[in-house]
């Protein structure tokens, strides 16, 4: 069966294939670091919302942990799919949502709901996350781009 352009396995070079995030898809989006990672962001995010105030619980708090429930969410649904087009489609509307969520941040922290170094650890994993999303996104784009091109 051929690796396909975003599993995981444990050393990606035994395949001939130097990707520093590690996709080559495996059997289940739990092994996705990047769906890893999104979970430990909802978490961060639930538990920094509990400080929130009581009037925001259905704004600003519900919007947040909505987004952030969504990336993972989002990510599993992708790996999902049966296509490479598809995965790719589900994995932007993560980005939309890790985006979304950045901007609820910066709101957080503008009201005070966050410190200035909470907000700055929250947006610095939501980076990372952005970035090895991107990274799997390309992984994606480029095989299908390469086929075109073949044909």
């Amino acid at each position: 069966m051929p690796l396909r352009c975003c599993d995981v396995i444990p050393d990606s070079s035994a395949y001939g294939v130097d990707q520093p995030w590690g996709y080559i898809m495996s059997a289940s989006y739990r092994d996705l670091r990047v769906w890893q990672s999104a979970m430990e962001l909802v978490v961060s995010v639930y538990h920094e919302t509990q400080g929130f105030p009581k009037e925001e619980l259905y704004g600003l708090t519900s919007q947040m942990r909505r987004a952030a429930v969504s990336i993972p969410s989002n990510i599993a649904e992708g790996k999902g799919r049966s296509t490479d087009r598809d995965r790719a489609l589900f994995f932007c509307h993560v980005r939309g949502s890790l985006l979304e969520l950045e901007t609820q941040i910066l709101i957080a922290q503008r009201l005070r709901y966050l410190t200035a170094s909470r907000s700055e650890d929250l947006i610095r994993n939501s980076n990372e996350l952005g970035r090895m999303l991107n990274s799997l996104i390309q992984s994606i784009r480029i095989p299908e781009s390469a086929r075109r091109s073949q044909a």
